[in-house]
This record gives structure tokens, C-alpha cells and sequence, in this order.
């Protein structure tokens, strides 16, 4: 199975902003991979990934993980489960406390 980078940049928070990392359309598994090195201590960041059950459906949350604080040297890029959906989904990024950190990111489709 290939795996190719379908989108990738940077995203600086705003604290308590949801930010769109990416919205993609079309059907695929896609991984969210966000790089948290800039976290320090106080910071809260929510990642979320969205789509809807149905093609005329509201896109709801179908993965969620919140990461607290400078994350450890061994664990600093997080990587999302794969999501499979026929008609696309939602990435986002949210920055709850803190400083507004810089984050790269890419969004992979397998």
C-alpha cells in the first residue's frame, strides 16, 4: 500500500481558536501527523478529526487526543489512527492554553 503526503504546513494557534488543518473531499484512509515540539509547560492542544456518516450528513468527531505540557524527546510527533471515509473529512488543531505554538503538520493518505 502507497503512502503519499496529501497536504502539509504549519499552523500558529490562537489560543482557543479551532484551526482547519486540512479538509479533504474526496475517499481515502488519512493519518493526521502533528509535530509538537514547540509545547511547554501549561500548554494544552487538542487534535480532532471529523467526518459524517452519511454524504448529506453533519460532520461529527470521530477521533479525539489532548496532549499537556512539553511532551517528551521520545514522543513529540503524534500520529492519529487511520481514518477511512468515502467522502472526505476534517483535521483541526486547537490550542485550548498556553503560549500560541507553532505546529507542523501533514495530513497522509495510505
Amino acid at each position: 500500500m502507497p503512502v503519499a503526503s496529501e497536504s502539509q504546513n504549519s499552523q500558529t494557534a490562537t489560543i482557543t481558536t479551532e484551526h482547519s488543518l486540512a479538509a479533504p473531499t474526496t475517499a481515502g484512509v488519512r493519518v493526521l501527523v502533528v509535530d509538537m515540539i514547540n509545547m511547554a509547560a501549561g500548554d494544552v492542544v487538542e487534535l480532532r478529526i471529523k467526518l459524517a456518516t452519511l454524504t448529506a450528513g453533519t460532520q461529527r468527531v470521530v477521533y479525539m487526543a489532548t496532549f499537556m505540557d512539553a511532551q517528551h524527546v521520545d514522543d513529540l510527533i503524534k500520529v492519529s489512527l487511520p481514518i477511512a471515509s468515502e467522502q472526505g473529512a476534517t483535521f483541526t488543531l486547537k490550542q485550548t492554553v498556553g503560549t500560541g505554538r507553532v505546529f507542523p503538520w501533514k495530513i497522509l493518505t495510505l
